[in-house]
């Protein structure tokens, strides 16, 4: 099946994610910016993989804004956040995503990645530092926001390969 990954990624996690699978599956790997450019006719599947942002994904309005397009071909979408898999609120999230409509025709994942404040931008670091500030201050914090704090306050990296697994099965039905 000829496929293309197309990924929008911010500090690296993505892009990993997005090369991983595209390796696994002989498959086509494009930036976001280079793809927007690109005839995607002659794909059977494409897949589109961006980075958790509030609850969203980024850019994922360009996918499902161009979904329509691709009524014959076969659409998987991934998120990569800083939860790990097992927190019911990153499926809970994805799933905001999408209409019911378009979970018909776009099937979605998550992929946890981490946080690198190293290549985050300025404003991101400091929106991040007032964020974990802010849960810091609170006097009766729930169990999730103590690990929340812990988890923000400093670079990690949840991203493993086998988390590719459940998209490239899906991929091959």
């Amino acid at each position: 099946m000829k496929t293309i990954v197309i990924y929008n990624s911010k500090t690296g996690f993505t892009k990993r994610y997005a090369e991983w699978i595209a390796k696994a599956a002989g498959a086509e790997c494009l930036p976001l910016s280079d793809a927007k450019k690109k005839d995607l006719s002659p794909y059977e599947a494409i897949i589109f993989g961006s980075w958790a942002c509030a609850g969203g994904t980024s850019k994922i309005g360009w996918f499902k804004q161009n979904a329509g397009r691709w009524p014959d071909k076969k659409l998987i979408a991934f998120c990569v956040g800083a939860s790990p898999a097992e927190n019911p609120e990153a499926s809970v999230a994805l799933k905001q995503n999408f209409s019911d409509a378009e979970r018909k025709k776009i099937k979605a994942f998550y992929c946890p990645g981490g946080f690198n404040y190293e290549k985050m931008s300025a404003p991101s670091r400091l929106m991040m530092k007032m964020f974990r500030k802010s849960l810091d201050a609170k006097k009766e914090k729930t169990e999730a926001e103590s690990v929340m704090i812990q988890m923000i306050s400093s670079s990690y990296d949840i991203s493993d390969e086998k988390y590719i697994e459940p998209i490239l099965q899906y991929l091959l039905e």
